[in-house]
């Protein structure tokens, strides 16, 4: 289970562009402008100016996504948080908004508007909530 982490970028919004070059981040794990350039290039239907790549990375930089660092004569950037405490602080973010509503008349007719398995899910993460509170209650 990914735990919310204690930090947090400081902006949660990304573009489209900053999204892909944050997903090629997250997998080659530190990157130059000329690894993100390459890989993006690697499609043929695909066009990106070697500089937007560097001004994306430094973006994502100032958002707080990235770290970089200057190794030797290049610049490294490295992930500030995983993709799996990415997804968590979304779903956390996403559930605040839902709960900001307050109106439990607005909240019941979205949860009678499940199907099946969406129920099924809430009752399973009720189950694991349940195991966590009692876990918790045991030490």
């Amino acid at each position: 289970m990914v735990s919310l982490p204690k930090y947090r970028p400081k902006q949660l919004s990304l573009g489209p562009l900053e999204t892909e070059i944050l997903k090629i981040v997250w997998e080659l794990g530190a990157v130059t402008v000329k690894d993100v350039h390459d890989r993006i290039l690697s499609d043929p239907d695909r066009e990106l100016a070697y500089a937007s790549v560097t001004t994306v990375l430094n973006r994502l930089t100032q958002k707080g996504w990235l770290q970089c660092d200057r190794q030797e004569r290049s610049f490294v950037w490295q992930p500030l948080v995983s993709e799996a405490q990415a997804q968590a602080i979304q779903a956390y973010e996403q559930l605040q908004q839902f709960l900001a509503v307050g109106n439990p008349d607005v909240v019941a007719a979205f949860a009678d508007s499940l199907d099946r398995s969406s129920i099924e899910q809430i009752e399973a993460i009720s189950q694991r909530l349940q195991a966590i509170r009692k876990a918790k209650e045991e030490r």
